[in-house]
């Protein structure tokens, strides 16, 4: 028989030795934990009981207590790392800074660790790293922290930016800030790849919207008074929800038409379907979106037993379009937007549904306000959100752009975060002159002032603070002026 020890490399005549396969006996366990949000009384006052001997008795830095006001804001979340038997090893508390509406500026502070387990277990570093996810996560663009002089060499190894020196309690401290780049992703993930792809069709003069108009919502058709808009739905989308994605492809295009100030005259449609059911449905879909707006689906083509896809091209009409490259520096930027609504169903922070139960009479006057309105520039919030869009009107138009975070209009139900990178269902960015009259009557959509077109490229968001951080540091598509 074999001897399947020898084999291996094993000794029979005992115990076999594996260390062979394992590896050295890794020796005594290190120190476990799980860092969970503290929905406990108990995990909060045993948290507060560790402030408590480190800030107080230990440090110094307070007397009698740290306890302030942040800690009665029912908004603060606490974290904690605890031990295998549920003991709370340390923790970590978040914010909004804010008072009333969360704007999406955080700030994270009161860590702490036991000192009985402070020996190399790395514990704060988890917590700080688990409160960066847990912010990022939940809508937060800007999170700062305040740390104390000595723990700055950890705070910068774990990606932190030093901000500036500031003093608590009469020691030095440090303001910090963890750089969120949300936006930045969106923008780059979306768009940036477009003046690359789109180079070998700029040969001919009306070639992607012609002068102007390059890379506008629509484009100008050469020698009349068309608007010819096409988007395509991703074939993810055609599959798992086919009726949703008729409805969208629909609306994406008449929105394009919408911010050239063009009114709609028809659509055509191309789809490809793997079934006859998804087909039914996408169709069902684009005929209700039809009859929404009262556009019709002038013709296209269908294709069955293949992948999904669906794009649609609108056509509108308008002898004076706006333009997305219009503006200039030191013009007011504007959000115009439909507020109502919710999250819709399977797409939860990133497509906000505020058409689906609109009548025709108020999809009608939201689909003609840029007409109305004649700003000098005009573009519709995009799938790069509203911080990204706006950086593509800002590039159209050869500047930059800064938006005052505090002015954005925004849902009750989104936070900042989510809202300015989801796809709004009916949202216009749109720059004109300061001071310019704006008696034009939106229907059941909010218009305000929001911030302004900038020399420096880019996006920058304005704090209540005044604070600038950067959203977008460049361009977002790289097409350049329109």
């Amino acid at each position: 028989m074999l001897d399947m020890g020898s084999l291996y490399g094993l000794t029979t005549a005992g115990p076999p030795d594996l260390e062979v396969l394992t590896g050295p006996d890794p020796g005594p366990a290190e120190q476990t934990f799980l860092i969970h949000r503290a929905d406990t009384a108990s995990d909060l006052t045993t948290y507060h009981g560790l402030r408590r001997e480190t800030f107080v008795a230990e440090q110094g830095l307070f007397q009698g207590t740290d306890i302030d006001d942040v800690d009665d804001d029912p908004r603060t979340v606490v974290l904690v790392a605890a031990g295998p038997d549920g003991t709370v090893l340390g923790g970590v508390r978040l914010a909004p800074v804010t008072d009333g509406v969360d704007l999406g500026w955080w700030t994270g502070g009161r860590l702490v660790v036991d000192r009985r387990a402070r020996n190399g277990h790395g514990i704060g570093k988890a917590l700080v790293r688990a409160a960066c996810a847990y912010a990022e996560t939940h809508g937060v663009l800007r999170f700062d922290a305040t740390v104390q002089s000595r723990n700055e060499p950890m705070f910068v190894r774990l990606g932190w930016e030093r901000v500036t020196d500031i003093t608590v309690a009469g020691q030095p401290h440090v303001l910090m800030r963890w750089p969120i780049d949300r936006i930045e992703r969106l923008a780059r993930s979306t768009k940036a790849i477009l003046a690359e792809a789109l180079a070998p069709l700029e040969s001919a003069p009306s070639a992607l919207g012609g002068s102007g108009f390059r890379g506008d919502d629509g484009a100008p058709v050469p020698g009349t008074d068309l608007i010819a808009a096409c988007d395509a739905i991703v074939p993810s989308m055609v599959e798992r929800d086919p009726e949703w994605a008729g409805w969208c492809a629909a609306l994406v295009n008449l929105n394009d038409l919408s911010a050239m100030g063009a009114d709609p005259v028809g659509l055509l449609d191309a789809v490809g379907a793997p079934n006859r059911s998804i087909l039914t449905r996408v169709i069902r879909g684009l005929s209700r979106a039809s009859a929404a707006w009262g556009v019709p689906v002038l013709g296209g083509h269908t294709q069955v037993g293949v992948p999904g896809a669906l794009s649609v091209t609108a056509l509108g009409r308008t002898t004076d379009p706006v333009p997305a490259g219009g503006g200039r520096t030191g013009d007011e930027l504007r959000l115009t937007a439909d507020l109502s609504g919710y999250w819709r169903t399977g797409y939860g922070t990133q497509q906000w549904d505020s058409s689906s139960d609109r009548t025709r009479d108020e999809l009608t006057l939201l689909g003609s306000y840029v007409r109305r309105a004649r700003p000098a520039a005009a573009k519709d919030v995009s799938m790069a959100g509203i911080a990204g869009t706006t950086g593509m009107l800002a590039e159209a138009c050869g500047t930059g752009a800064v938006l005052d975070v505090a002015a954005i209009p925004a849902p009750d139900g989104a936070t900042m975060g989510d809202w300015i990178t989801c796809f709004p269902g009916f949202a216009m960015i749109s720059a004109d002159r300061p001071g310019r009259s704006h008696d034009v009557d939106t229907g059941p959509a909010t218009s305000t002032v929001c911030g302004q077109l900038t020399t420096e490229p880019g996006v920058g968001l304005r704090w209540p603070d005044g604070v600038i951080t950067r959203a977008v540091h460049s361009t977002v598509t790289g097409l350049g002026p329109a």
